[in-house]
């Protein structure tokens, strides 16, 4: 077994699509993809399922990979908190993190926390948790080069 995606229902798949590019790097996958049909709303359980996909990667990366996708329809609720059962947060580690939390927040995202160290004297380990500008949670991992 492996994981294959994660992914995130948008309001606004390409807006959001931009974000994850451009704070972290992401690149396409492969093209945007409209999909709709039966086999889709059979699969999903949702009737009449219309949905627009971006699957994004991380360069060089053929792992799991991110999906994001805006349906016709949505369903809305309030900002996902920290500790709110269910799924909390994607978790990315960066190079820096102060220079990918400036990015964040050029990008419309917002700081949650304050950066912590959560490691050793002798091998730090950053972290700080921010949210994407649709307020998804993400956890940002810088670990020590020591």
């Amino acid at each position: 077994m492996r994981l294959l995606h994660i992914n995130l229902t948008a309001r606004d798949a390409d807006t959001l699509s931009a974000f994850y590019k451009g704070a972290f790097g992401f690149v396409d996958r492969r093209p945007p993809k409209r999909m709709s049909g039966e086999s889709v709303s059979r699969g999903n359980g949702l009737p009449n399922s219309n949905i627009y996909a971006i699957w994004l990667a991380f360069p060089d990366e053929h792992g799991p990979f991110l999906e994001i996708m805006e349906y016709a329809e949505t369903v809305r609720r309030r900002v996902p908190a920290v500790n709110e059962l269910g799924y909390g947060h994607l978790a990315i580690e960066v190079q820096d993190l102060k220079a990918t939390i400036e990015k964040v927040l050029r990008l419309e995202g917002s700081l949650l926390g304050q950066i912590t160290d959560i490691g050793t004297e002798e091998k730090p380990h950053f972290v700080v948790y921010v949210r994407d500008p649709e307020g998804n949670i993400l956890e940002l991992e810088q670990l020590s080069t020591k």
